[in-house]
């Protein structure tokens, strides 16, 4: 008995020896393991005792992985290198830090991967910071409302469903609707109004992200555009993590005071890539057989998109996720769980895109719960009644198809209807400024172009009165651009432009 506590006195004597001459805050104790299977971008690896859940884990043949799984005796990884880098029986070590991406202005106008290596082929660049892809979302404190605009020079979106800076609306519709058409459209409406723009691809054809970089640099938008590429051939890990690298991209300048906006195009893939990682690590599927969490998966990344207060530093970060529905159908699962997360939702209809109607924006189904608070003062005078007015002229016009004998007011109601729908459509790449959109509502709502003004005639009006006001009042202009308000100087002056133009353009006979 006195031996053992004589050997007891004698190690307790040379671990507090030990202890003063290490400090052990400075020595990096790394948890090792080895890795039992490895295959479909999934490891399962031993001896990670101490690792936790999205840590970064590094293995001896250079791959790595982000831990998903926390089962018993193993844990599961997903390989962001491909499991040719990592064999049955590598090495693997956890880091005890998550997954990081470079951020910076020096990715403005270049194309890069989830990780932030560069895929344009115009070498490396210098990065200001690395920001963890994984961050929490700006407190309610740090908040304050939406009450700016962020304008995507589209008549039918600004007028009808306004978007603000900071907001979280979804673009939903089928396949080949014009969904990406817009928001291509937001970002290059930014020119000129100091919002950096964050283009998440997920899942994509290479040739479609060629096309949209190429169109972006046609449209001198590329500057100040970010480009995050996964496409259809990259592993699921990959276009898991691209959506959370992006919005990490843009953080940096929502936390510097900047606006940003951000485009996942599109969620609907990035949940599909989410349930294959999920099913080769054993999850147990739930409905339409994604996992229990696939809800968690979008929250935690739109709840990031915030209008920061001012003393927070007022920056702010807009977010318009896609989601692709099966022949219209938004209660599917994840529409109606994107749908419960946004401020609203932007419905493009089938039926409108293929009658020529574009951008195809449904009025009934589309709706922004933040409404007029981040609209222009005189957008809002102007487009109060619009959408009403619009879904009566749909009303009128289903009936109007089985009926030959029409009242004087019906017919009325119809060519104002079709007045209104053909200033509403534009082409894709061709956003309008706020100002010409105002001018041209304000004409048609307050009686400015009449009612039986022949279409070709209405389409000619949309393209040259907005230049024929420039030239006739460009002050009036200006001052409605800076202060949103339709004075009555400018009124008079819009109703004497208008009628001079009809007149000049041969419209009134």
């Amino acid at each position: 008995m006195l031996e053992w506590k004589t050997i007891g006195r004698v190690l307790e004597s040379r671990l507090i020896k030990v202890k003063k001459e290490v400090d052990l805050t400075r020595v990096n104790i790394q948890s090792a393991g080895e890795t039992v299977t490895s295959g479909d971008g999934v490891a399962m690896v031993n001896g990670l005792l101490d690792c936790v859940l999205g840590e970064l884990i590094e293995f001896d043949g250079g791959g790595n992985g982000i831990v998903m799984n926390l089962d018993r005796d193993t844990v599961g990884v997903v390989l962001l290198n491909g499991e040719s880098s990592v064999p049955e029986g590598s090495q693997a070590r956890g880091t005890g830090r998550v997954l990081s991406v470079p951020c910076g202005s020096a990715m403005l106008g270049r194309v890069v991967s989830p990780l932030g290596d560069p895929l344009d082929g115009e070498g490396s660049f210098s990065f200001e910071e690395m920001r963890p892809i994984e961050s929490p979302a700006p407190a309610i404190l740090s908040r304050k409302p939406v009450d700016r605009p962020l304008e995507t020079g589209l008549m039918s979106i600004d007028a009808i469903v306004p978007i603000g800076r900071g907001q979280r609306e979804l673009i939903i519709g089928d396949r080949q609707t014009g969904k990406t058409a817009i928001a291509v459209d937001a970002i290059i409406n930014q020119k000129g109004k100091g919002v950096y723009c964050f283009y998440v691809a997920i899942g994509q054809k290479t040739s479609s992200v060629a096309r949209l970089v190429e169109q972006l640099r046609i449209a001198g938008a590329l500057d100040y555009t970010t480009i995050v590429c996964s496409t259809a051939s990259d592993a699921a890990t990959m276009q898991y993590i691209a959506p959370y690298a992006g919005c990490a991209m843009a953080e940096h300048f929502m936390y510097q005071g900047k606006d940003t906006l951000i485009i996942y195009d599109d969620l609907s893939k990035h949940a599909v890539a989410y349930r294959a990682m999920s099913l080769l690590l054993r999850r147990p599927p739930g409905r339409e057989a994604y996992p229990g969490d696939v809800f968690y998966l979008h929250s935690r990344l739109l709840e990031r998109a915030a209008s920061l207060s001012d003393e927070a530093g007022g920056g702010s970060m807009t977010a318009l996720p896609i989601v692709e529905t099966q022949a219209g159908d938004i209660s599917a699962y994840i529409p109606t769980n994107v749908i419960s997360i946004t401020d609203g939702q932007i419905f493009l209809d089938t039926d409108m895109f293929r009658s020529n109607i574009r951008p195809a924006v449904s009025g009934g189904l589309s709706v922004s719960r933040v409404g007029g608070a981040a609209q222009r003062k005189a957008m809002r005078n102007v487009a109060g009644r619009l959408r009403l007015e619009l879904a009566q002229y749909r009303e009128l016009q289903v009936f109007a198809q089985f009926s030959s004998d029409m009242d004087a007011t019906t017919r009325d109601t119809l060519r104002y209807g079709a007045i209104l729908t053909e200033l509403l459509r534009q082409k894709d790449g061709d956003p309008m400024p706020a100002t010409a959109q105002i001018e041209l509502l304000y004409a048609a709502t307050q009686g400015l172009l009449p009612h039986d003004t022949p279409i070709e005639r209405v389409q000619k009006f949309k393209h040259e009165f907005p230049a024929y006001m420039d030239a006739r009042d460009p002050e009036g202009v200006k001052a409605l651009d800076e202060e949103s308000v339709i004075s009555d100087t400018f009124a008079k002056s819009m109703a004497k432009a208008a009628k001079e133009w009809l007149a000049h353009s041969g419209a009134i006979r």
